[in-house]
């Protein structure tokens, strides 16, 4: 069975080779075993409540649970830009007109900001090649929505994602090679470990203090501006799905989108229901639904029957072993 459980410092291996797997522009999966190994500290003291929940960052783990194999990551960043900024360029559109000759212009221009200070971050969802089928990114991206809803309370009204850039097959960067490079005179990687281990004053620093014009870019940073990687369009098709929208942000240095949601709109949030647990030998459902337990510390979530009556859902002995609930202890459920 799969189930969705929290990392801890023992996944360090699993976690590195994901990020190894994941590839280049996926900022909250470095290749750098200290910053793992920190983020899972962290994650720990997260679920066990020992930070203040301004600073939670909440990491899960798709595990199959017969053999022991971890193939997916998900994470909830309780807030972002609290502590570090969090910037991003704003796609805006300016109009220039002369009335003595009649002609009116528009523009579209990035300008660097730091709009989403305070929000919860959903990201780091990347899972191995052969587990990109059957359900296994759905029940891992849904996992964090049912953590959010959870606790509520702990995360922010506004909740976003960024979407990784375009990448050409040969790992280049069209937007970081023809207009973030010239700011930032490093390679992509440096940059891209730069921003998730330092306080970020070197963007500050570096970046372009004036509106750069959309249209004076070449064809190849222009085309990419707010598209997704290849690798990136189920994400973004799990976010549409839930209510996420584009929001006019994208990354300063691959372009990669930006999409937010209320938290309290965000479907997977908004349809599950408080329930409690009954152990049955064989629920009467006929499909699956997304279960997890009723709050975030030992949080789990797994995608298995559950009949409901009434305010109780009727799970079998295997599924409520996967979640480490017994009979009566509260669950949720979204069917």
């Amino acid at each position: 069975m799969l189930v969705v459980r929290p990392a801890g410092p023992a996944d360090l291996d699993f976690l590195l080779e994901l990020a190894i797997l994941s590839g280049p522009g996926f900022t909250s999966l470095p290749e750098d075993p200290d910053q793992l190994s920190e983020r899972l500290d962290l994650c720990r003291d997260s679920f066990a409540g020992a930070v203040p929940k301004e600073q939670a960052w909440y990491t899960l783990m798709l595990e199959e649970t017969d053999t022991g194999d971890v193939d997916g990551v998900g994470s909830v960043k309780a807030t972002v830009g609290l502590k570090r900024p969090f910037f991003s360029f704003r796609v805006q559109n300016t109009t220039q007109s002369s009335p003595s000759l009649g002609v009116r212009l528009e523009h579209q221009t990035l300008k660097l900001v730091n709009e989403c200070t305070g929000w919860t971050e959903v990201g780091s969802l990347f899972l191995k090649a052969d587990r990109r089928k059957g359900g296994a990114g759905r029940l891992l991206s849904q996992s964090r929505y049912m953590l959010i809803g959870a606790q509520p309370d702990l995360f922010a009204e506004t909740v976003l994602a960024e979407l990784r850039g375009v990448f050409t097959p040969d790992g280049a960067c069209p937007f970081w090679d023809h207009v973030a490079h010239k700011f930032f005179p490093m390679e992509f990687d440096e940059a891209d470990r730069m921003t998730g281990s330092t306080d970020k004053q070197f963007i500050l620093d570096l970046a372009p203090r004036e509106p750069i014009y959309i249209e004076l870019l070449p064809e190849p940073a222009r085309a990419v501006i707010g598209k997704v990687h290849p690798q990136g369009v189920p994400a973004m098709a799990l976010l549409e799905s839930e209510g996420f929208r584009p929001n006019g942000l994208v990354d300063i240095f691959d372009a990669g989108p930006t999409v937010t949601c209320r938290r309290d709109d965000i479907r997977t949030v908004r349809d599950a229901r408080a329930l409690t647990a009954r152990i049955v030998d064989q629920p009467d459902a006929e499909l699956p639904a997304l279960i997890s337990t009723a709050s975030v510390a030992g949080f789990r979530a797994v995608r298995q029957k559950a009949a409901i009556d009434g305010d109780h859902a009727h799970i079998d002995a295997e599924t409520a072993a996967a979640l480490k609930v017994r009979d009566g202890d509260p669950i949720r459920v979204k069917s």
